[in-house]
């Protein structure tokens, strides 16, 4: 259900060609605001999106910039904030991964996903915040669940989200007294395409069984979210992440199954004067 939260909003979703940025853009026009679209390569998609976005009746256009150069993402915050004549919000959703045993990261990758997952978002905040302490803006950036567990061969993605999250925070104290506020949202497994393009046989409904809400994750799930922190309603909620994961760093593992009774029993004692 859309309630019309961003009308007059003027808002730029970074790495919206695709995935969890093409519905975030996609759903804040559906709420009312005008839109400025990233991509970093081919224009081809996001343009049908933009094209999907002025048949609601709201102003957009798209702007590439790759996110390895400082020039371009500057570049792009001046171009979204000529084109929108301001800025309301700024969701910074545009990121890379990789999985690579520590052996064979070389520090090209290490640079490589520190400035678009890290840097670029720092600079393009920096870049554009003229136009968000006007009318005291939001900033919204994606971090990941990887911020808070940890699995094998991702020890560089993980630090740029964990970094992530520690910049929010950071940046969240020093702008709510200016009037701009800062939070993060940290999905967890939500189906987006490339999952398909990494992963040809991955299976939705199977993986959702390994996530105690029964479910894989959609891309509105984290839109919606985005448009409820850039809203009003979420007025005093400052330097926060969103974890929004079906539950899944809620779980303890070594419980076993969550969907099965425990199959043990702490031994008698455990609780001093219980027998």
């Amino acid at each position: 259900m859309n309630n019309g939260r961003m009308i007059g909003k003027r808002v730029l979703v970074t790495g919206s060609d695709t995935g969890l940025g093409r519905e975030a853009v996609l759903q804040f026009a559906r709420e009312g605001a005008d839109v400025v679209l990233h991509y970093p390569q081919s224009e081809e998609s996001v343009l049908k999106t933009v094209s999907e976005i002025q048949d609601m009746g709201r102003r957009a256009t798209a702007f590439p910039a790759n996110f390895n150069h400082i020039s371009e993402v500057l570049r792009l915050g001046e171009q979204a904030v000529a084109f929108l004549g301001g800025l309301d919000v700024l969701i910074n959703n545009a990121g890379v991964t990789m999985n690579r045993p520590i052996e064979k990261v070389t520090p090209e990758q290490w640079d490589c996903l520190f400035d678009i997952n890290v840097r670029a978002p720092y600079f393009l905040i920096q870049a554009t915040l003229h136009a968000l302490l006007e009318g005291g803006g939001a900033i919204i950036n994606l971090a990941s669940v990887h911020a808070f567990e940890a699995i094998t061969e991702h020890a560089v993605y993980a630090g740029t989200k964990g970094a992530i999250v520690a910049m929010t925070r950071g940046l969240a104290i020093e702008l709510a007294p200016r009037g701009v506020r800062v939070n993060a949202i940290a999905p967890g497994a939500t189906v987006v395409e490339n999952y398909y393009k990494v992963m040809p046989n991955y299976d939705p409904e199977q993986a959702g069984r390994d996530i105690p809400i029964g479910f894989v994750g959609h891309p509105l799930d984290i839109a919606r979210t985005a448009v409820f922190l850039a809203s009003e309603e979420a007025r005093y909620i400052v330097g926060q992440t969103i974890i929004v994961d079906g539950g899944t760093t809620s779980w303890m593992p070594f419980n076993e199954g969550f969907r099965q009774p425990l199959s043990f029993q702490f031994g008698k004692g455990y609780v001093p004067g219980v027998d």
